[in-house]
């Protein structure tokens, strides 16, 4: 039993922030108890109750995170599942959905089964996604109706688009058969000379080609039109272009079921981050220029893009210290992403924190039939009580890998305790 005291509550789901006491019991939110509630009825705290005090910290529902590497199994120089899940609750997460590009990939009943009992190890809620095609090939259909039995939570070939028209609708009908959703890499390679740099400024500072806006709208107009034919519960993946917004906003308007993820890098960085930090901000897509920054926070805003999604894609540093072209492309981002979206849109004025955590939470969980994403009675207990004001210095991380374009900035938001299934799994160092 764990009774939470004197803290400020987020509700994403009533849009509410108000003080109270939150009292929970075997897994779940027994009472939450205003200090009227609790004058009322005289209410006292049960003996065996583990306490924690609250005061000047809030509490919202635990993170959830529908984008996710941990390398595991077969990049495990990078991260695990273990290690991933430990920067995982650092971060104030308790929902993780993997991508299946490992090796080999998830695209077999085993490794899947292999990556969710590992999961299971970890004290939080791990799922993970399988593939769309075989091998990651692009060519053959999975079963996606035996992969879906067997737990899988969507269906992706992240990393590697898909370019067969007729594929991509195929596999939109049997994922919408399934209601599991199904979700995209939104780059054509035919359009793009060296990718992970923006092609513009970013590109012409390093000489090379660089990946232009077009090669992520081409494919987002393919597949949010494919989207509303199918019914299809559709992501485009790490939104990046103000086109690409604009594309799922229309698609939106039209009743489609369309879904965006923006990740905290989008939303915070431009191409100048890779032309001063290097290969530690390049990654698919691009950061590209001011414009589409403030055109995913307006998406953000206005719920055109519902997901916050870290794409946590972590890289040795020996890997990221090669040259712009080889070095790989990705960052880690799960111990920064609540600070990134208090700093840069509850602080800037463009969410509030109900909203916030709509979009990092309750929609990710909601989009994936997950536990979690809410803070009501009878729910599970899945939280993050954090305080919002007080400042920490990006330097050190629990995740096995440290390729961040944010190390050694200071950043709002410090998590003090991550709660999954009403058991602490996370408490900040003294």
């Amino acid at each position: 039993m764990l009774y939470i005291k004197n803290g400020t509550v987020i509700d994403p789901v009533k849009d509410k922030v108000y003080k109270a006491d939150l009292l929970i019991e075997e897994g779940r939110i027994n009472r939450i108890l205003t200090e009227e509630e609790k004058e009322a009825e005289s209410f006292e705290v049960p003996e065996n109750a583990q306490i924690i005090d609250a005061r000047g910290l809030m509490a919202a529902p635990g993170l959830v995170d529908t984008h996710v590497h941990f390398r595991d199994p077969g990049f495990t120089h990078k991260e695990d599942i273990l290690t991933g899940a430990e920067a995982a609750k650092k971060g104030g997460y308790t929902g993780i959905v993997l991508m299946a590009n490992t090796k080999p990939s998830v695209d077999n009943e085993e490794t899947l089964r292999y990556v969710l009992q590992k999961g299971k190890q970890t004290g939080i809620r791990i799922e993970s996604c399988v593939n769309v095609t075989k091998a990651m090939q692009g060519k053959e259909i999975v079963d996606m109706e035996a992969l879906s039995g067997e737990g899988a939570a969507g269906f992706t070939d992240d990393g590697i688009p898909l370019l067969d028209e007729a594929l991509v609708r195929e596999a939109m009908e049997r994922a919408r058969k399934l209601d599991k959703p199904i979700s995209f890499h939104e780059e054509n390679p035919e359009r793009i000379t060296n990718n992970g740099v923006n092609a513009g400024e970013a590109s012409a500072f390093y000489g090379i080609g660089g990946s232009p806006r077009e090669a992520e709208t081409d494919l987002i107009e393919r597949d949010v039109k494919l989207a509303l034919e199918t019914g299809a519960e559709t992501v485009i993946q790490h939104i990046s272009s103000r086109e690409g917004v604009e594309l799922v906003r229309r698609a939106r308007a039209k009743g489609g079921h369309v879904h965006a993820e923006a990740t905290p890098h989008h939303f915070t960085l431009t191409q100048e981050a890779v032309m001063e930090k290097g290969t530690l901000a390049k990654m698919n897509p691009p950061l590209r220029e001011e414009a589409d920054r403030l055109a995913i926070i307006q998406g953000l805003k206005d719920g055109t893009i519902d997901l916050i999604a870290t794409d946590h894609a972590p890289h040795s540093k020996e890997e990221k210290e090669q040259d712009i072209t080889r070095a790989p492309s990705g960052i880690i981002g799960l111990e920064t992403a609540l600070s990134l979206g208090i700093r840069e849109l509850v602080n800037k004025g463009y969410l509030t924190y109900p909203a916030l955590f709509r979009r990092m939470s309750t929609a990710p969980a909601e989009l994936y039939h997950l536990p979690g994403g809410h803070l009501a009675e009878g729910e599970p207990a899945d939280l993050v009580i954090f305080h919002p004001e007080e400042t920490w210095i990006v330097e050190k991380f629990a995740s096995k890998s440290s390729n961040s374009p944010f190390i050694g900035e200071t950043m709002p938001g410090v998590v003090y305790y991550t709660v999954c299934n009403g058991k602490i799994v996370y408490r900040k160092e003294k």
